[in-house]
């Protein structure tokens, strides 16, 4: 599958500024041979941006969001990714601010949400928040984690349709809801499991704990200590047997078994409402995979359940001497935007990655 998220840095309530700078990304914004090119060249089958992508995230409260909010399907988010998706024959993503109106009492309701739809530009699914940040509490409602599934279809009508279980959350939805259950129960990475997906679409809006002066320090580089978190959070699928029987692009599941995550963050600051510190995002846009092989036969025919070093130099740790897996776990990781960086995260996941993380044992 081609996937790409677009990282950007859209400021606050400039909408129309926004969508001007996310098109633009999207003509140019991957480099590669030192050359930009577009998602027209690209060809990506899904695209993802950042939660509440096209109108900046920090509002500080109902009346300062208000004139942003959208009619799920309808609204300037709404008509931005219509016309994306049909320009560029993929599907789309797009975080938004949500209002729903009952019909009798006119009683309105918001949400944080993901938008979702088809190459034709058709509305297929519509995602909400259901673990909300403290800014996010200021104006929206928790939306239900059971709309976090849906099967979306690929391919078009000259090639074979395929159909991909995929979840969707939003940002703080990785983490344990209200930070009151164990760090390892792992909510959302053991719904990934139990609902056999294959993708993961995040939309997120992730801050950092690095303030200005040691993000422009990483010159171009990500955030790994972001990097490292949001994988610690899918923990489950590193585990415990990924469940889907086949592999959406073609890989016979018997030899091994993988599950796509897109981490489709944003980058750049904010102003804090009323003078406080802005807020500054992690950026860091990775497209991985996590794959799962069953280990080669010992020499006394016994599965062997040892370590797996990294290809690569990079590590996950994590293994403790008790722990014994019978597969082999790798994170394969396609693309990872620098953490500061505006422009397009892409993988082919047919195609060979550019890095490989393994699993080690914990140190003693």
């Amino acid at each position: 599958m081609r996937i790409a998220t677009l990282q950007l840095a859209p400021k606050l309530g400039d909408v129309e500024g926004n969508i001007r700078r996310a098109n633009e990304l999207l003509q140019k914004g991957k480099v590669l041979g030192g050359v930009g090119v577009g998602v027209e060249i690209l060809k990506p089958e899904i695209l993802v941006l950042p939660e509440l992508a096209l109108t900046g995230y920090n509002f500080p409260s109902l009346e300062a969001i208000r004139p942003y909010l959208e009619h799920a399907g309808k609204g300037p988010s709404a008509a931005w990714a219509r016309e994306a998706a049909r320009r560029y024959r993929c599907k789309v993503c797009v975080g938004y601010p949500e209002v729903e109106e009952d019909g009798s009492s006119k009683q309105e309701t918001y949400y944080n949400s993901l938008l979702v739809v088809d190459e034709n530009g058709e509305v297929i699914h519509n995602y909400r928040k259901t673990f909300l940040y403290y800014t996010d509490e200021t104006w929206a409602t928790e939306g239900d984690a059971k709309r976090g599934f849906r099967e979306l279809a690929f391919g078009n009508q000259q090639e074979q349709q395929y159909q991909v279980a995929t979840s969707f959350g939003i940002c703080m939805d990785i983490n344990p809801y209200k930070f009151a259950t164990p760090f390892t129960t792992c909510e959302f990475a053991n719904r990934v499991l139990d609902s056999k997906s294959q993708l993961v679409v995040l939309s997120m809006a992730w801050l950092t704990s690095m303030d200005r002066e040691e993000l422009d320090s990483l010159a171009g580089r990500p955030e790994m200590d972001t990097f490292n978190y949001w994988v610690q959070r899918f923990w489950p699928l590193l585990k415990k047997r990924l469940r889907h029987d086949v592999n959406f692009d073609g890989d016979d599941a018997e030899t091994g078994k993988k599950t796509v995550i897109v981490f489709a963050n944003r980058a750049g600051e904010e102003a804090g409402p009323e003078g406080t510190n802005p807020a500054l995002y992690a950026g860091t846009s990775a497209i991985v995979a996590v794959t799962q092989r069953p280990r080669p036969p010992s020499a006394d025919g016994e599965t062997s359940a040892g370590d797996k070093s990294s290809q690569n130099g990079s590590e996950v740790d994590g293994l403790g001497d008790k722990d014994t897996l019978p597969f082999d776990v790798s994170i394969l990781c396609w693309d990872m935007m620098a953490a500061t960086a505006e422009g397009i995260c892409f993988a082919d996941t047919t195609m060979d990655p550019q890095m490989v993380f393994g699993l080690v044992k914990a140190s003693s």
